[in-house]
């Protein structure tokens, strides 16, 4: 295709369930579950895996998935070994810096067709230790590598739930928007609007396959009244608003 030629348009998109911590998708690997969902785009966009040109991901949380965790991924859903697969990294932000970047692709005629979206499995994340000279004497510390690689900002080392409280004050994001966007979030689920977004995952058991495609959050049967009461999560010192109910649904 000529560069520009034609409008850049995301024809089909997927999602596996939003789990919860150790919940029922916490021993699914991270590369099975990119791999579950980009079978199914490609089948509701009618695109055979021949025809497309590149994939990519965006994937924070890599240590112990093995060598590039989005090309196994790709390859699992049958793309060729010969379409390059690759991840992006802006924490938060990654699943749609590759969409960006698919964007860009096509729009300068590198591609034509790109499968892009965003992986994760949190509960699956390891435990970190530095043996490599070894432990002459005293304890061994464990590095939490969620909280490492994904939570602790690199240059202030605050939790990013700080950072949501930065922004909140920031842009002026007051307790009573958040609770009610929250609120809404919960009645816009259960109205079943995003029941057709989701890709069933089979995941074993000692029962079986178990066919796993409900959102396990949020949690159903809060109100505003019940949120209200709701004591800041990250902050103690009467300034914060972030709640275990706002914190994952407006400004983070």
């Amino acid at each position: 295709m000529n560069a520009g030629s034609d409008p850049v348009v995301i024809v089909s998109a997927a999602r596996t369930i939003i789990g919860s911590f150790n919940g029922a998708l916490a021993t699914v690997p991270v590369q099975d579950l990119g791999s579950t969902v980009i079978k199914e785009v490609l089948k509701r966009a009618i695109v055979v895996p021949e025809d497309v040109c590149e994939v990519i991901f965006g994937h924070v949380l890599a240590a112990g998935c093995g060598q590039n965790p989005v090309r196994q991924a790709s390859v699992s859903a049958g793309i060729p070994y010969s379409v390059p697969a690759w991840s992006c990294q802006m924490i938060c932000r990654s699943g749609l810096k590759a969409v960006c970047l698919a964007a860009q692709s096509i729009g300068i005629g590198d591609s034509s067709t790109v499968v892009v979206g965003g992986m994760e499995n949190m509960s699956k994340a390891p435990h970190l230790a530095h043996l490599r000279t070894g432990i002459k004497i005293g304890e061994m510390l464990l590095t939490d590598s969620i909280l490492c690689d994904g939570l602790t900002d690199a240059f202030y080392k605050c939790h990013m739930g700080i950072t949501a409280e930065n922004i909140a004050k920031k842009w002026q994001v007051i307790r009573e928007d958040q609770d009610e966007v929250a609120n809404r979030t919960e009645n816009t689920q259960k109205a079943s609007h995003f029941d057709k977004e989701i890709v069933p995952v089979l995941v074993s058991s000692r029962k079986g396959l178990i066919e796993v495609k409900t959102n396990e959050f949020p949690h159903h049967g809060s109100n505003i009244e019940a949120m209200s009461k709701l004591k800041p999560y990250f902050l103690s010192d009467g300034t914060g608003t972030i709640t275990p109910c706002d914190n994952h649904q407006t400004v983070t």
